[in-house]
């Protein structure tokens, strides 16, 4: 992803300007040519779309139809027309239901243009801002707590960058339940790429909360829970894995927290594993010039910080065996030094009379098993729901529920 002004100026214009409809199905044609899109009834939300489109004309229209043509006999009756009348009766019904359709044809057809004209759009944005763009991802294959959850799981509109580092903006949907009590989540996200696996850390944004409490999809053990020093504790919930406490201290510095606050207070943050995800139950990929303004500079205010974290390592693989390595072979990913099972600052037989002192060997890029991922809870919230459930299901099998209400 490229940030640098200088060279690269953000440029919101092929979000809003007008676009030429010949291009917009030459940029379709080369998007479905090279895979990158499905065929016009290729995705399942297309296949939806047209089966709603089709229910609802026929359950609506029809009950429309039967009512008009029951007025319609009504009046023709109680007049005593004959001959033309009944073929009116006969005639009106299917002008009806043709227009009916015609209509919904029409409405999928300037729903299909809006969303390649979308589509035409992100990419020149995308290129305009020396990014690249896809369609659609099923299934992303990223860590975070978002990406495992339910099925239909789907990234849409995805914009990346490489440089400086891997950024990609996407909106997420799946879907949880099923029949009546299915339910389709969307949120937007932000996955930057950083250098070195880190401590699973979830920063949970106060200001998106709501009184049934966190909007996150997960909650986490109270044990967990890091209180940092100022003001972070206003904006942001921290749970780091237990034992991480220093480690959190390390990574989140004054200044890393300053931008925090000042930049992402209104999105939620994880860490997990060497990705650094940022959230919101919102579209992020839009047409709207300030949110993409927003992200931009929400992300171009981390990025200068992280190389710091690039540093850190996790002592807890020193005292599990790990090989260590010196500061420089580290930094490179190079061999290990010394070996497996050697002492800190001999060298072994056969090799080279130097070894690093043992201050400047570390761990190599790594978290232990314990910090890799946090301890989750079931929130109360949960709790109250599957209770009432119960306490439903066992009143209205037991026949009580018609005896509290008669």
């Amino acid at each position: 992803m490229t940030l640098d002004t200088a060279s690269v100026p953000f440029d919101a214009r092929p979000l809003t300007e007008p676009v030429d409809p010949g291009a917009v199905r030459a940029h379709v044609q080369r998007l479905r040519a090279s895979g990158r899109t499905p065929g016009v009834f290729g995705s399942a939300s297309s296949v939806v779309a047209i089966i709603v489109v089709v229910f609802v004309v026929a359950i609506v229209g029809g009950s429309f139809v039967m009512v008009f043509v029951s007025v319609i006999a009504s009046v023709i009756s109680s007049a005593g027309a004959t001959g033309w009348g009944a073929g009116l009766i006969a005639v009106v019904p299917l002008v009806i239901v043709a227009g009916l359709l015609a209509l919904a044809v029409f409405g999928v057809i300037v729903g299909t243009r809006r969303q390649h004209e979308r589509w035409y759009r992100l990419d020149r944005f995308a290129r305009a801002n020396a990014m690249s763009y896809m369609p659609v991802l099923a299934a992303p294959p990223l860590p975070g707590m978002i990406f495992g959850i339910g099925s239909a799981r789907e990234a849409r509109d995805l914009v990346r960058g490489e440089k400086p580092r891997f950024v990609e903006f996407a909106n997420y949907r799946y879907t949880t339940g099923s029949g009546k009590n299915k339910t389709t989540h969307r949120w937007g996200y932000v996955a930057v790429k950083l250098d070195v696996p880190l401590p699973n850390i979830v920063l949970d944004a106060t200001g998106n909360d709501s009184f049934l409490g966190s909007n996150l999809p997960a909650s986490f053990d109270r044990a967990q829970r890091q209180h940092l020093e100022g003001d972070f504790d206003e904006h942001f919930a921290l749970y780091c894995p237990e034992g991480y406490e220093r480690d959190a201290l390390y990574l989140f510095t004054p200044d890393i927290m300053a931008r925090f606050i000042d930049n992402a207070a209104a999105l939620d943050v994880e860490i997990v594993d060497d990705w650094l995800f940022l959230y919101a139950r919102r579209d992020f990929s839009t047409l709207d010039p300030a949110t993409w303004a927003w992200l931009f500079s929400v992300v171009g205010a981390l990025l200068d910080k992280l190389a710091q974290w690039a540093r850190w390592r996790d002592d807890r693989l020193r005292a599990q065996g790990t090989p260590w390595v010196t500061d420089a072979a580290a930094a490179a990913d190079g061999p290990s030094l010394p070996s497996r099972g050697s002492t800190p600052g001999v060298a072994a037989a056969g090799s080279t009379p130097f070894a690093a002192p043992a201050a400047l060997l570390r761990p190599p890029p790594g978290v232990a098993p314990q910090g890799r991922r946090l301890n989750r809870r079931v929130s109360w919230v949960t709790i109250v729901a599957m209770v009432l459930v119960i306490g439903f299901w066992i009143l209205s099998q037991t026949g009580l529920w018609g005896l509290i209400f008669r």
